[in-house]
């Protein structure tokens, strides 16, 4: 036993002195290649990540009832006032490796952080062009949505897509199909998925909502691009108590059946959209436009989607809607300038106006909004814009009997990078 022990202790120690031997005997170049090879493949995990972001510090100058996106309320009610923030702060870390990808957006402003983006997305792996997506990211209907605020000359979404998608995001899963680059029909796209219906909050209820968008992205020679699609949004808004409000002949009409609460409210929306873009002498010019209309439920003082953490508690009201906007773009030339022209409007009840209209959640509203936008290099951007927000007048709502001044400025220097 013991001759065993000392046998196998004297083999430990030779290999011991080999290996430090082996190690004492690497060339100077041999080292070199070691580190450079650790060296390589800390770099080809680098290459994987790819971080992006951009920032918009903003100044904003508002009559009495303005409503900014910046600072808090004003302090003083009878009077204009002014605010300065950062709107956006955002750093975007994309993963990609073979097929998957992982993205995380978050958003780091005065207010605080958090966060936009957190989904990952597998691609085919034929022709890459059709993906599934999980998480929360934008959702898939129509342009407005997705069509980045880096990159938007109007400060912000236009009013319906604000009440009717806060944030932007949900939390679900959706397949693109498209057919490959080569393929005449790679022209065509299919978005569908299915959402909680809720914003980036956390799933407050058993039920899932349906969002589709077919569209066609055609370009004619290198100068023009036309394309369009339509939009359908299927889902539901839970009932928080047994009071179910509809018009009928110009008024709201309860219901106040026992079986009403827990039950779920029709939530439907159709869109269009349509782009235009061509250049020419006078630089590139573009036209964009949506429009929808549908059902929305929601509550008595406002018709905005539910965008919170628990189950809405108070009661119903089902309302028609329609709305919309149109942007017109078009450079200065060869000039780095751009200037923006946009309308939008929102009306969340069809079925009243004027004077018929006798809650805050009723009365319509449309801004024109106009500004211009200096690219003072590729990553700097300066946006100066103005809108002219009007209001539908009703003698039933005192702070609606004429229009509020509420008109805004904004002035925006952005860097991405």
């Amino acid at each position: 036993m013991k001759k065993s022990s000392v046998a196998l202790v004297s083999c430990l120690c030779l290999a011991t002195a080999a290996l430090a031997q082996e190690e004492i005997e690497l060339t100077p170049l041999e080292k070199l290649e070691q580190k450079t090879q650790t060296l390589e493949s800390a770099v080809q995990k680098l290459q994987k990540l790819k971080v992006s972001g951009y920032i918009q510090t903003q100044y904003q100058y508002g009559e009495k009832d303005a409503s900014m996106k910046v600072g808090s309320a004003n302090e003083n009610p009878e009077k204009a006032f002014s605010r300065i923030g950062i709107r956006r702060g955002r750093i975007k870390f994309v993963y990609e490796e073979g097929i998957v990808s992982a993205t995380f957006q978050p958003d780091i402003t005065e207010k605080g952080v958090s966060f936009k983006d957190a989904f990952l997305a597998v691609k085919d792996p034929w022709f890459g062009t059709s993906v599934l997506k999980a998480g929360v990211f934008d959702r898939p209907f129509g342009d407005e949505i997705s069509f980045s605020s880096s990159r938007r000359e109007s400060p912000e979404r236009s009013t319906i897509f604000q009440t009717f998608f806060p944030e932007e995001r949900d939390l679900g899963a959706s397949l693109t199909l498209q057919a490959a680059k080569t393929s005449p029909w790679n022209i065509l796209k299919l978005e569908a998925g299915l959402f909680a219906g809720n914003g980036i909050k956390q799933e407050t209820d058993s039920r899932l909502d349906f969002i589709g968008h077919l569209s066609v992205n055609k370009a004619i020679g290198s100068d023009m691009k036309i394309s369009g699609g339509v939009s359908y949004y299927n889902g539901g808004v839970y009932q928080g108590t047994r009071n179910i409000y509809t018009i009928n002949d110009k008024v709201f009409v309860i219901d106040s059946t026992a079986d009403n609460k827990g039950k779920y409210a029709k939530r439907e929306y159709v869109g269009i959209d349509a782009q235009f873009s061509v250049v020419s002498v006078l630089g590139m010019t573009q036209l964009r436009g949506e429009y929808l209309f549908g059902e929305q439920p929601a509550v008595k003082g406002n018709s905005k989607s539910p965008n919170a953490s628990a189950l809405p508690t108070a009661d119903t009201y089902k309302r028609n809607f329609s709305g919309g906007y149109v942007v017109f773009v078009q450079d200065v030339g060869p000039l780095p300038f751009s200037a923006v022209l946009k309308y939008d409007w929102y009306n969340p009840n069809t079925k009243v106006s004027k004077n018929e209209v006798a809650t805050d959640g009723d009365v319509a509203v449309n801004t024109f909004g106009f500004g211009l936008l200096w690219r003072i290099s590729p990553n700097l951007k300066l946006t100066a814009y103005y809108e002219i927000n009007k209001n539908e007048t009703t003698e039933k709502i005192a702070k609606f009997n004429e229009d509020r001044k509420d008109n805004l400025f904004t002035l925006r220097l952005q860097y991405k990078f």
